[in-house]
């Protein structure tokens, strides 16, 4: 090889690498700039993170301040209606002991979504303690008998609590256990015109107990059974438009659910029925860990 095909070489070879040179310049500029506005990014992500939070700390809070201030006066409507319709102060002509019904129905109503409202707040504030004790199964069933026996007004529907073949005992709240039952059994009944509510309990696959509340109601939609678990979330029909609730009912159900270790579980088909079931551990996690 000749000196001027050597020194040609020598010049290819230092454009080249000037030029990756200046290519590995670019691109570490570019770098800078996406590091840069990665960090940038996360600043602001992290200002609406506490901004967010502090949203649904004041949500949180005026949802519960304004749940206690609603609860005496609506107490007080309540307990006034029964006097009324129990003839404490002489007695009401048909028309107005039907008014006096309709109030005493919207202010229990009110004061349902009123409890909800204050549960939830406990929830997302994480102020809800729970008392985990042995709990018998079929106790719990008695207790919503009992509860049940006058308020399952409805002839045509039969509401049936069948015990479990063996005794089923959990270590959990029975306060929650019951109030998700309860809630349950309660829209089981607004939305079932005849047939039967059934209550049953068995143990499942990995120690955990599935609650169940089974009816022949009107059953909901494919496409609506995820929306119903959301807060207010209401779900047009004929019943429905009748028998409105709060919205709050099911969307707390798997609050408590989550609280007590377990899950909300539905099946349903339109004109068969729903199958609600609450599937919880025997042993709350809780309870395992401090033994």
């Amino acid at each position: 090889m000749s000196a001027t095909d050597h020194a040609a070489d020598v010049r290819e070879l230092r454009e080249r690498l000037r030029a990756r040179e200046a290519e590995l310049d670019r691109l570490t500029q570019e770098l800078a700039e996406t590091n840069r506005g990665v960090v940038a990014l996360y600043a602001e992500l992290d200002d609406r993170a506490q901004a967010l939070g502090q949203m649904s700390e004041t949500k949180t809070r005026f949802l519960s301040d304004m749940s206690h201030e609603l609860r005496a006066p609506l107490a007080s409507m309540i307990n006034l209606t029964r006097l009324l319709l129990a003839h404490s102060d002489g007695p009401l002509t048909a028309e107005q002991e039907y008014q006096v019904q309709l109030i005493q129905q919207s202010a229990e109503s009110l004061s349902e979504m009123v409890n909800d409202l204050l549960d939830i707040a406990k929830i997302e504030a994480r102020k809800v303690e729970l008392r985990l004790e042995d709990v018998s199964v079929a106790e719990v069933f008695a207790g919503l008998r009992g509860m049940f026996r006058p308020l399952a007004t409805n002839e045509h529907v039969a509401l049936v609590f069948e015990d479990p073949a063996e005794p089923i005992v959990l270590t959990t709240d029975e306060q929650r256990v019951a109030q998700v039952l309860r809630n349950f059994v309660s829209n089981a009944l607004k939305f079932t015109t005849e047939g039967e509510v059934r209550v049953t309990a068995l143990v499942g696959g990995d120690d955990r107990v599935v609650l169940e509340v089974a009816d022949t109601g009107v059953g909901i939609a494919p496409e609506h059974q995820a929306r119903i678990f959301e807060d207010y979330a209401q779900v047009d029909g004929p019943i429905q438009k009748r028998v409105r609730g709060t919205g709050l009912g099911l969307p707390l159900t798997r609050k408590l659910a989550r609280l007590l270790g377990g899950e909300v579980r539905l099946a349903s088909r339109p004109g068969e029925g729903s199958r609600f079931s609450l599937v919880v551990p025997r042993v709350h996690p809780a309870a395992e860990r401090a033994g």
